[in-house]
Order: structure tokens, then sequence, then C-alpha cells
């Protein structure tokens, strides 16, 4: 029964860890379509660039809430086979306000930044919950 136990412990982790592996994969690819807008805005788009750059921005922050919450998951899942680890991922506000109503390219840049800030953290946490899966998946 014990064995039982753990493997289906083990099966949890790796569901949870997939789905936040997943979140992180399709916020990075909303993250890059974001900071090409950015892009876009920095050379003088105007305000459809900026509405259509927001909508991705928008779109990525809402897959970045999703991942932050299956790594949660994740985490708790595998306290559950006593791994411990510190996955996080910072979802902070990206400035839209400012972009809209002062835009500018210092609204821009720093808005470009924040989307690159966002992107490098989803980066890091990519191979991290990669290389816990992979342990997992050896036992």
């Amino acid at each position: 029964m014990e064995g039982y136990n753990i493997e289906k412990e083990m099966r949890e982790a790796i569901e949870a860890g997939e789905n936040a592996l997943y979140s992180l994969r399709a916020a990075k690819e909303e993250l890059r379509k974001a900071g090409n807008w950015g892009i876009a805005d920095l050379l003088g788009g105007g305000f459809f660039v900026s509405l259509i750059k927001h909508s991705k921005m928008d779109e990525a922050s809402r897959l970045m809430e999703q991942a932050r919450y299956d790594l949660k998951k994740f985490q708790k899942e595998l306290r559950d086979v006593t791994v411990n680890t510190d996955l996080s991922l910072n979802c902070g506000d990206f400035l839209t306000f400012a972009d809209f109503f002062w835009d500018g390219v210092v609204a821009d840049w720093l808005v470009q930044s924040k989307i690159n800030e966002a992107r490098s953290q989803v980066e890091q946490a990519i191979p991290q919950v990669e290389q816990i899966l992979s342990n997992l998946k050896r036992y």
C-alpha cells in the first residue's frame, strides 16, 4: 500500500509539473509576441500598435497568473514526495496605464523592459521545471 501512495504522489507531481511547464511555455510565447509589438511601438507604432501590444500583454499576464498557480500546485505536489524547491514567478504590473496616457519613448521603453523582465523570469523557470520533471521521471 505504501508503494502505491508513493507512485500516486509521483504521478500527481509529474502531472502538476507538466501543467506548469505548459503554462510557462504559453506565457513565454505570448511575452515574445508582446515584446515584438513593444518594439514596433518604440519605433513609433502609434495608438493601434499600442492597443495590440496591450492586448498581447493582457494575455501574457493571464498566462503568467496561470503559470504561477500551476507552479504553486507543483510545489505542493513536490512536498508530497519530499522534494523541496523554490519555484516562483513574479507577474507584476506592466505599466499599462502609463503607456496609454503618457505615450512616448520613455513609457514605451519602461513597458518593454517589464516585458523583457517577465520573459526572463519565465525563461529561467522553464529549465528548473524541466530538470525537476526529469528527475521525477527517473524514479
